[in-house]
C-alpha cells in the first residue's frame, strides 16, 4: 500500500513538473488600471477610430464631446432622432461628437493618445466617461477601490486633454445613474464626489445633473433613460443634459451662429448600408 502511494506521488510530481497539471489556484490576469491606455482590437472600433481621426483633421470644431456610447448616440447618424435633438440644441456652436460605444476609460485614453484630439484646438470639451468601468455588478467591499481606480482614470483623461488642448475649458460631467443594478449607485456617487474635487471652476468645471435624472436614492425618473437598459438617455434625458450645458456654452462662446462649421456627424461603421 505504501509503495502504491509513493508511486502515485511520484507520478503526480512528474506530471506537475512536465506541465501536465494546471497550477493550483490559477488566477485570471488582472484588468489594467483605469489610467492605462488600452486599444480596442475589433475591426469596427478601429474603423470608427479612423473616421474620428478624419473628423478631427477637418477642423472647425469649437465644442468637442468625448465619451462612450452615451455621448456617441447623441450625435451619431445611426440614431437620427437623437441627432435631431443634438442639432436643435447645438447647431451654430460648431460641436462635434467623438464618443464611441462600449469604450472604457482605458479605451478613451488610447484614442486621445493616438490622434483624435491632435490639432483640434476646441474652446470647450465636454467629457462623460466611466460607466463602462463601473459595470452593473460591484463585488461587496470593492466599492472604494473601484471608485478610486475610475476617478484616477478620468483624471488621466483630464491630464491628456489639458496637454493637447490647453486653451479649452473642460466640462467634466458626473457619471449618470444606472438602474440595471441599483447596488452600483453608491459607487457612482463616490466616483462623482471624487470627480468634483478635480474642478477648479475655471479650466475644469464639474457638472452633475443626476438630481434631475433620479431621486435621492438614485431611482431614475420616468422617461429619462431607455426602458430596455436603464442606462442610455432618451431624448428627454439628453434634453436635461443640454439644458445644463447651454448656459455654460453661452458664457464661454456667446450665442450660437446662424451657420455651423463642425465636420459632418459620423456613425457606427457596422450600421452603414453597403452602397
Amino acid at each position: 500500500m505504501k509503495l502504491r502511494l509513493i508511486s502515485l506521488l511520484l507520478v503526480l510530481l512528474a506530471a506537475a513538473n512536465a506541465g501536465w497539471l494546471p497550477p493550483a489556484q490559477a488566477q485570471p490576469p488582472a484588468a489594467p488600471a483605469a489610467n492605462q491606455p488600452v486599444p480596442r482590437s475589433d475591426p469596427n472600433s478601429m474603423t470608427a477610430h479612423q473616421q474620428l481621426l478624419d473628423k478631427a483633421r477637418k477642423g472647425g470644431i469649437d465644442i468637442y464631446f468625448e465619451g462612450d456610447s452615451i455621448v456617441r448616440r447623441w450625435g451619431a447618424t445611426d440614431y437620427p432622432d437623437l441627432l435631431a435633438n443634438w442639432k436643435q440644441n447645438f447647431y451654430g456652436w460648431n460641436a462635434a461628437d467623438f464618443g464611441w460605444g462600449a469604450d472604457t476609460i482605458q479605451n478613451i485614453l488610447w484614442r486621445l493618445h493616438n490622434g483624435e484630439l491632435d490639432g483640434v484646438h476646441p474652446k470647450v470639451i465636454v467629457l462623460l466617461a466611466g460607466t463602462n468601468n463601473v459595470g452593473n455588478i460591484t463585488p461587496a467591499g470593492d466599492g472604494e477601490e473601484k471608485a478610486s481606480d475610475i476617478a484616477g482614470g478620468i483624471k488621466a483623461i483630464l491630464d491628456v486633454m489639458s496637454a493637447k488642448a490647453p486653451e479649452a475649458v473642460i466640462v467634466l460631467t458626473g457619471i449618470f445613474p444606472r438602474n440595471d443594478n441599483m447596488s452600483v449607485m453608491p459607487v457612482i456617487n463616490e466616483i462623482n464626489d471624487k470627480l468634483s474635487r478635480f474642478a477648479d471652476g475655471k479650466k475644469i468645471r464639474f457638472l452633475n445633473i443626476n438630481e434631475r435624472l433620479a431621486d435621492k436614492d438614485g431611482k431614475l425618473f420616468d422617461g429619462v433613460m431607455n426602458a430596455a437598459d436603464k442606462l442610455h438617455p432618451t431624448i428627454k434625458g439628453y434634453q436635461i443634459w443640454a439644458d445644463a450645458l447651454k448656459p455654460i456654452f453661452l458664457e464661454l462662446l456667446g450665442s450660437p451662429a446662424k451657420e455651423d462649421h463642425a465636420p459632418p456627424p459620423t456613425g457606427n461603421p457596422a450600421a452603414q448600408k453597403p452602397q
